[in-house]
């Protein structure tokens, strides 16, 4: 079972290569498709799970609770965009400029998290928590992908 730091880095990894690949594409193609699919889903189902396992572990010190906080709020302006393109049509150039937006934010956020973020961890989530922590995000995150339609739906009822 990889650790929880090893379990979100390689989401990061697989992130980092789709919005790459969706950038190296054009107009609606059957390969930006595909790959912003992967893409979407993912980002939800790692974002959700991220939260309720990770982060929420955090909050128990008073520098986590600043953390996650800042955290989670880049979450929700991300997911805000990932829908502002779900609706758009992808060959215009508005949704380019959207995606270059989502992908400039996403890696800083990714970037921070790597650096800052599980330095600081790893006074709170140890080595001996580390696998535990790491199988509860996967359990969750495959959940978390179930719930991506329903959680969708709620949300445009509000």
């Amino acid at each position: 079972m990889p650790s929880i730091y090893d379990a979100i880095k390689k989401d990061h990894d697989r992130h980092r290569e789709l919005l790459d690949r969706i950038a190296e594409t054009e107009g609606a193609s059957d390969e930006r498709k595909a790959a912003w699919t992967e893409f979407y889903r993912d980002v939800k189902g790692h974002s959700a799970a991220e939260e309720e396992t990770f982060y929420s572990k955090l909050m128990e010190q008073t520098w986590g609770q600043d953390a996650a906080r800042h955290s989670v709020h880049e979450h929700a302006e991300m997911d805000e965009i990932l829908e502002e393109l779900r609706e758009m049509d992808m060959s215009s150039p508005g949704w380019l400029t959207r995606f270059k937006t989502l992908k400039h934010d996403y890696e800083h956020h990714m970037e921070e998290e790597e650096e800052e973020v599980f330095t600081r961890a790893k006074k709170v989530i140890g080595e001996e928590e580390n696998d535990a922590y790491g199988a509860r995000f996967l359990t969750r995150k495959e959940k978390e992908l179930t719930l991506i339609e329903e959680k969708r739906d709620d949300a445009l009822e509000d």
